[in-house]
């Protein structure tokens, strides 16, 4: 059992910053993610001393005793303003060292090989925990906890593809959604290329074979032998999320060992294990983990297939 990483919430808690320094030497990712965070405030900090030097001391009522008192509040208030989302600047340096497989613990694991025939996962693979799957890949992949909030947004954003090409595959678009939230910890880790652009592969699905359109290349994680390692591979990249789910449904269909996952309807289950027996991932345990994900997807969507006026589809017995 691994020690818990501190979260430092003052700038002189000495104690939390090398229990940190600790916890980082052993590559733990949620203290990748802390470390992330901490240069973030830094970057704040230095940002807020540019301003006071830039504003000047005043020259009546100033004096060394209010600019001590001054930096103290200003090394406080840099870390205040970097929790949470902050400012962005520590979710990218999370996924540079992710793209540099030094963070890569569940952040992408298991990506498919996307007309291959040696089996590989889908990045993310791993990023369930518990038996709803509800925490996603958070703990696994040093972001935060993805809340209900993010998660039902995740799925507003991507039903209306997910729709679609459930119509086209006959399986329930919650199975879908279930799929890319566990592949890309609901939307949170998708492969992205140098400059930050997403790929819009929520499938993990690898730039392999016959592949002829653009990739990027970012962290994984593959299991063989029952060992899970970390990894670098090439990834698709789509202009677009509809043309990624394009993809993956095209994948679908003309993979002939992913035939049995065609027509599986609303039973995530053997939507599941029938991508997992084709080579769709090298997780062992893939199936229950879509399955338990599909779970809360299909509890979150509910409001979404209320608010919808499209038909009931009765290949799939959903929106």
């Amino acid at each position: 059992m691994t020690a818990p990483v501190p979260d430092v919430r003052t700038y002189g808690d000495f104690a939390g910053l090398e229990s940190l320094k600790k916890a980082a030497h052993g590559n733990d990712p949620t203290a990748v993610r802390e470390v992330a965070r901490q240069f973030e405030s830094l970057f704040a900090r230095m940002l807020i001393k540019s301003m006071r030097d830039a504003i000047g001391r005043d020259p009546i009522f100033g004096s060394d005793q209010e600019e001590t008192y001054q930096g103290m509040f200003d090394d406080q208030l840099s870390l205040q303003l970097t929790r949470g989302h902050g400012l962005g600047l520590a979710d990218m340096l999370v996924r540079q060292l992710q793209r540099r497989g030094l963070a890569t613990a569940g952040a992408s694991s298991q990506s498919s090989t996307a007309g291959t025939g040696a089996k590989a996962g889908a990045t993310g693979a791993t990023g369930v925990t518990g038996a709803a799957g509800s925490s996603g890949g958070s703990a696994a992949s040093g972001l935060a906890p993805v809340s209900k909030a993010d998660q039902t947004s995740f799925i507003r954003d991507v039903w209306p593809q997910a729709q679609q090409a459930g119509a086209q595959l006959g399986v329930a678009p919650a199975s879908l959604v279930a799929q890319a939230a566990l592949e890309s910890d609901w939307g949170r880790s998708i492969p992205r290329d140098a400059d930050g652009r997403s790929s819009h592969n929520l499938f993990g699905i690898k730039a392999a074979g016959s592949w002829n359109g653009a990739s990027v290349t970012a962290g994984t994680q593959e299991v063989e032998g029952g060992v899970a390692h970390a990894t670098a591979a090439q990834f698709r990249a789509y202009s677009s999320r509809a043309e990624g789910f394009q993809d993956y449904v095209a994948l679908l269909q003309n993979e002939p060992r992913y035939a049995q996952a065609l027509n599986t309807g609303g039973d995530a289950h053997a939507f599941a294990s029938a991508l997992q027996r084709g080579g769709y991932a090298t997780d062992p345990d893939y199936a229950r983990k879509v399955s338990a994900v599909a779970g809360s997807v299909a509890s979150l969507a509910q409001p979404l297939k209320f608010a919808s006026a499209a038909p009931i589809n009765a290949k799939t017995d959903s929106l």
